[in-house]
């Protein structure tokens, strides 16, 4: 009985024709395959089913190493091209056309399966961190890591000492679920119980010692572990501030290794992938936070440098030292608005100055989660905050507003830079954007979802606005329309800051709203204490009318 010769369709070449001596000899390979191989493997006896099996992850391993040809011809450039969770995707393909070769190769089920390409992959990954063995995890959850993020060593920890810290944040989650459980059937807006009250003068307690500074021994002591290990190994925390404040962080640094480590199973990350570690900007450099859309020639290389005045990115620190001697840019582009000592705020347009817009909101996503607009900057208007000395004016932060927002969103993207934060620049920018609501005549709110930095900034704005209301408040009957309107915030971020506050009660019902004298003094005393050295926005400075019809 003659043989079936199995025809293999590849596909056609650049000119759109098919290269008859590489389809002939792709003709005669399946062809031997068919006539010689199968019937070889189906004679295999449990002797060498036995001895395939162990060596078959060798096999694969080597197998992996020339990756097979993908339609075209070529090896496969990413994952798209080829499926590596099924090793034999093109003989399945070829199995569920050809009923004949279907049938032939049903002897073949007892052969062992393949090792997935990803597995192989992981065992050889190893951790950056010099000298770690990439055993243990800092959320004690995982018996390897492959990222400093989730390495013990470099936190100057051991893996042992990650479960410990493990079991006992996983104690104190579950006596809070149990607490929550207990007052979810309270009413709204309780006063704090005893055990709430306790818990927050212990937490006083323990923060009374943490600005008491450190000792010349234990300065010492940091000196030279920082000198020993650079920046392989993060700086000794202990005693730079309480116990308290320190486990809220180390918790924090095991919930966002929790989280790479999920999104890493899940393929959603890997490591070595195309994202930018740090940047050189102006005489700073800046660990990046977030992935942010740079070419891809510029993402790969790690380290990006940045011009602080006209925010053109460039590969390495000779393009930017040739820049910097001849760019001529020391300000943004467009009007400056505001000035007040040092502090000055430019309106840039982002259809007249697009290209510097763009870069502006490339560089703000390697610090934002939530931000998802990069290119398309025309609708918007930036409003730039900087500081100036004798070399220019120095990006400080920044945020963006829709020209025409029909929910009367006054922000819709708002950044400090790293090396400014917790100076009082944030409430700066949020306060200014308010006071372009009030020039308007409206009343504003950012735009949502706010990042969890913005939300904190936020939160404690209108916190400071209204109880400096309250504190300058003479009257008997108070009204949120009436604070709305002489604030600009929004009646809705009013409510939820008073609720925050327990100054909003239900009694009778009608809502009303309590003036908490503690809260009014506290902040006072606040606010007496900072002095004349305040970064507040001065009104009189402003010189901007509402732009219109743009």
């Amino acid at each position: 009985m003659p043989r079936r010769r199995q025809r293999v369709h590849v596909g056609s070449g650049s000119d759109g024709t098919e290269d008859s001596d590489s389809s002939a000899e792709r003709e005669q390979t399946n062809s031997s395959e068919s006539d010689g191989n199968i019937p070889k493997r189906t004679r295999l006896t449990r002797a060498s089913l036995r001895l395939s099996q162990s060596s078959q992850d060798t096999l694969d391993v080597k197998q992996d190493e020339s990756p097979p040809l993908t339609p075209t011809g070529n090896a496969p450039s990413s994952e798209s091209e080829l499926d590596i969770s099924s090793p034999n995707a093109s003989h399945d393909e070829s199995l569920a056309k050809d009923p004949a070769l279907r049938d032939s190769d049903k002897d073949l089920s007892h052969r062992p399966k393949r090792r997935r390409c990803h597995e192989t992959y992981n065992f050889n990954m190893k951790c950056p961190t010099p000298g770690c063995n990439s055993l243990g995890h800092l959320t004690g959850k995982h018996e390897r890591h492959f990222a400093v993020s989730g390495c013990p060593l470099y936190h100057n920890l051991s893996a042992d000492e990650c479960k410990v810290k493990a079991t006992t944040r996983e104690k104190h989650e579950e006596e809070a679920k149990v607490q929550e459980e207990s007052n979810r059937h309270a009413t709204r807006h309780q006063t704090p119980t005893s055990r709430q009250t306790r818990y927050k003068e212990q937490v006083t307690e323990m923060r009374k010692g943490r600005n008491s500074g450190l000792s010349k021994e234990q300065k010492e002591k940091y000196m030279e572990h920082r000198q020993s290990h650079g920046n392989t190994r993060e700086p000794l925390l202990e005693n730079i501030t309480s116990e308290y404040d320190l486990e809220l962080f180390r918790k924090a640094q095991a919930r966002a290794s929790e989280d790479l480590e999920r999104l890493r199973i899940q393929g959603q990350i890997t490591e070595g992938s195309n994202m930018i570690k740090t940047i050189l900007f102006g005489r700073y450099e800046l660990d990046t936070w977030y992935h942010s859309p740079y070419p891809e020639e510029y993402a790969r290389l790690g380290r990006l440098y940045v011009c602080e005045f006209c925010l053109k990115y460039m590969k390495s620190q000779t393009i930017l030292r040739r820049h910097m001697a001849k760019c001529v840019w020391k300000h943004p582009p467009g009007d400056e608005v505001y000035r007040k000592g040092a502090i000055s705020v430019f309106e840039v347009d982002g259809k007249k100055n697009k290209i510097y817009c763009q870069n502006l909101c490339l560089l703000a996503k390697l610090f934002l989660d939530h931000k998802t607009l990069y290119y398309d900057v025309e609708p918007f208007l930036f409003y730039v905050m900087t500081e100036a000395d004798n070399t220019g004016c120095h990006l400080v932060g920044y945020f963006s507003k829709e020209k025409n927002s029909f929910l009367n969103y006054n922000v819709s993207c708002i950044l400090t830079m790293p090396q400014y934060m917790r100076q009082g620049y944030g409430k700066m920018l949020i306060d200014f954007s308010y006071l372009l609501s009030k020039v308007e005549e409206k009343v504003g709110s950012p735009e949502r979802p706010l990042s969890d930095l913005g939300l904190i900034s936020y939160r404690s704005y209108w916190k400071e606005v209204l109880l400096r209301y309250m504190y300058n408040f003479q009257g008997k009957e108070i009204s949120i329309k009436e604070i709305s309107q002489e604030t600009a915030v929004n009646p809705v971020d009013i409510v939820s800051t008073l609720q925050s506050l327990q100054m909003l009660k239900y009694w009778k019902g009608k809502h009303l709203v309590l003036k908490r004298q503690d809260l009014i003094d506290e902040w006072k005393s606040k606010e007496t204490k900072r002095g004349s050295n305040n970064k507040t926005i001065d009104p009189s400075s402003l010189k901007w009318t509402p732009p219109k019809g743009t």
